[in-house]
């Protein structure tokens, strides 16, 4: 399929969007292909060497040779498809949606915002300040600077998995 393809595809689409979305799904394929070759090539890592793969030693070139790519990839797939969601969920579309509620609408608001966006401890205190600035409430800011870093689907997920869905629900 070619960029042009692509372009004629997707309505309204122009050729930059189309050639980005070709490069995207392009290197989407490329990291899929990478990670299916993880094991074989750990377990070539560990050949070459010379190494005794039942010994320590083999096993700790293997698990190097396995995660570290691994690692890398996945934090590469987790750093694009935030940065993705990031320019979606821009500080200033934030910023617009909190200011002007009421303490109760606008705490339960930017609780919930901070949950679902993608922000970390480093980017939620500029918008915090951002916040106060733009004359949103101190509870409110307080709200997502407490919630942004702090609560997400994993950290949901792992409390459901730890103490059950009656007690992490509080029913």
């Amino acid at each position: 399929m070619s960029l042009n393809s692509i372009s004629e595809q997707v309505p309204g689409a122009r050729p930059s969007t189309a050639r980005w979305i070709g490069w995207t799904i392009a290197a989407l394929l490329a990291w899929g292909i990478i990670y299916s070759q993880l094991v074989p090539s750990s377990e070539w890592v560990v050949a070459s060497t010379g190494v005794d793969r039942s010994s320590h030693l083999g096993e700790a070139v293997s698990f190097f040779g396995y995660d570290m790519p691994k690692v890398l990839l996945l934090l590469t797939l987790v750093v694009f498809g935030m940065g993705v969601v990031r320019s979606f969920f821009s500080p200033e579309k934030t910023r617009a949606l909190l200011a002007g509620k009421r303490e109760g609408v606008g705490n339960v608001l930017a609780a919930s915002l901070g949950i679902v966006t993608p922000f970390c401890s480093c980017s939620a205190v500029p918008l915090f300040i951002g916040f106060v600035s733009a004359g949103v409430p101190l509870g409110v800011t307080f709200s997502f600077l407490i919630s942004a870093p702090m609560v997400n689907e994993v950290a949901l997920g792992l409390l459901f998995g730890l103490v059950g869905s009656r007690r992490a629900s509080m029913r």
